[in-house]
């Protein structure tokens, strides 16, 4: 058997070369500014990262399906605008908000998955549609203006700290640890990875392939609430905007951290360690006094570079084999 050369064994193990990647990042961020370190600036690294990082979780899984969902984070956004009102306008207590927002967001991720699969749509395409439904729903519920008087409760789970980790950041790794079980230890994800691979020889097998499908797209979208619900809680406002900048950033983290565009391949684990880099990488150009509105054109090169060097290894791969 002919022997593969370093860059064949370097690109048939993704998480390996990000894992390389993230601690050349992080070394070269500790010396560019001396900041980077301060255990303030690490809050704030892994406060950010836990937003992305929810999303991010369900957008991987969808990815190693061959799915993927372009409203996830207007479903943030709907769902914490949801909660805001529940408790504020309407005074319902704010566990019982939180989770009816919560069943929102798994009722809009249901409806994505049943379009995909009962009409044949092609993801990508249906979500920018769903993405503008759900938008266009925020700001006629709040009308552009922001709901505020979010209840002090709450908005531990955004401010507060455990064991000097901030809340958000300790439930993204929870939700980080159940999704990587469920997704490498399960049959349920070894039925994922098989339709991500070929869909047709999936549903051959017995596999009830739309089943599948539709639970991940509502897991996803309970994730994406979940994430505007606690930015909710950080900002102590529910604010129209939430959920506009969760579109580019996990895509292009699920991509740097070995997710293939084409499915079947990749795991939630690495896709946060993407998304980890994403935000080093934020957080430096924040640190540098750079405009944080390139911080959109970053994410956009990051994208374009990821989704490149996937198709060029991928390519490489083949040719190997």
């Amino acid at each position: 058997m002919m022997r593969r050369s370093r860059f064949a064994i370097l690109a048939t193990s993704p998480l390996a070369g990000v894992l390389v990647a993230l601690v050349i990042i992080f070394i070269l961020s500790s010396f560019a500014s001396p900041y980077f370190l301060s255990p303030y600036n690490m809050s704030v690294v892994a406060r950010t990262l836990a937003f992305i990082g929810l999303i991010t979780v369900g957008q991987s899984m969808l990815l190693i399906l061959g799915e993927l969902d372009l409203s996830l984070g207007m479903i943030g956004g709907l769902c914490g605008v949801t909660a805001g009102m529940l408790m504020v306008n309407i005074g319902i207590h704010p566990a019982i908000a939180c989770l009816m927002a919560l069943s929102l967001g798994a009722a809009l991720g249901f409806i994505n998955g049943l379009l995909v699969t009962k009409l044949r749509l092609h993801s990508l395409v249906l979500t920018i549609g769903t993405a503008g439904i759900f938008g266009g729903a925020n700001l006629v519920l709040t009308r552009g203006v922001a709901i505020t008087g979010i209840p002090p409760g709450l908005q531990y789970f955004g401010r507060g700290d455990i064991l000097a980790l901030p809340v958000p950041f300790v439930i993204m790794l929870a939700v980080l640890a159940i999704a990587s079980f469920v997704t490498l230890r399960t049959p349920f994800g070894r039925y994922m990875y098989a339709i991500g691979n070929n869909g047709a020889a999936a549903r051959m097998l017995g596999i009830k392939v739309d089943r599948v499908r539709i639970l991940v797209f509502t897991c996803a979208g309970f994730l994406a609430a979940l994430a505007g619900i606690l930015m909710v809680a950080r900002l102590g406002t529910a604010q129209p905007s939430i959920g506009e900048s969760w579109v580019l950033p996990p895509i292009a983290a699920s991509v740097i951290g070995g997710v293939a565009t084409t499915g079947g391949v990749g795991s939630p684990f690495g896709a946060i360690i993407g998304a980890t880099i994403i935000g080093i990488i934020e957080n430096i150009i924040v640190l540098f006094g750079v405009s944080p509105y390139w911080q959109g054109i970053v994410s956009g090169v990051l994208v374009v570079v990821a989704i490149s060097f996937d198709a060029i290894s991928r390519r490489y791969i083949r040719k190997e084999e």
